[in-house]
């Protein structure tokens, strides 16, 4: 059997790599849909009490990838009730592999914004600084005060650094 029908055949069985990913990745929204009725239940302050839970629970030992799911349903409803925005599933997925410091490529429209809320949440949460950086001034002061309510929401905090800001 020539190498190129193995191969065919291996594909059709073990489907390619990049179709294995978005398998494994389907789960993560497909569990973050699962906290969603229980997420919503919370009040603004019990949702924003979640983030002391989360970080008990990571210093505590619990990894963040074990509580990923809930996290990223908290912040969901977050973006939900204040800006008016929900995470798609792909949107989740796409948070996952930048929380592993993968390169995710998306399009103008997609909702990179939308997408970062979620890895900086999770990184927050372990304890590091997190620092969003885009391309320039108005994009920078654009998102933080688009997305500053999510952050804000979960008990946060948001700037922009400006080139014309004073740092003396």
């Amino acid at each position: 059997m020539p190498f190129d029908k193995v191969s065919k055949v291996l594909l059709k069985v073990f489907g390619s790599r990049n179709e294995r990913l978005i398998k494994a990745y389907s789960v993560i929204a497909q569990q973050a849909g699962e906290f969603e009725e229980q997420i919503k239940k919370l009040d603004d302050e019990r949702l924003k009490a979640k983030t002391a839970e989360f970080k008990a629970a990571i210093k505590a030992g619990t990894a963040p990838e074990e509580i990923l799911t809930e996290v990223f349903a908290v912040v969901r409803e977050a973006a939900r009730r204040n800006v008016d925005m929900r995470h798609f599933d792909v949107q989740l997925i796409g948070g996952d592999v930048l929380y592993e410091g993968k390169i995710a490529e998306m399009v103008t429209g997609e909702g990179k914004t939308l997408v970062a809320t979620l890895a900086a949440y999770l990184v927050h949460l372990t304890g590091r600084k997190v620092h969003i950086v885009t391309v320039n001034d108005y994009l920078a002061k654009r998102d933080s005060e688009w997305m500053g309510p999510i952050y804000e929401a979960l008990g946060l905090t948001v700037g922009a650094i400006q080139a014309d800001m004073d740092t003396a």
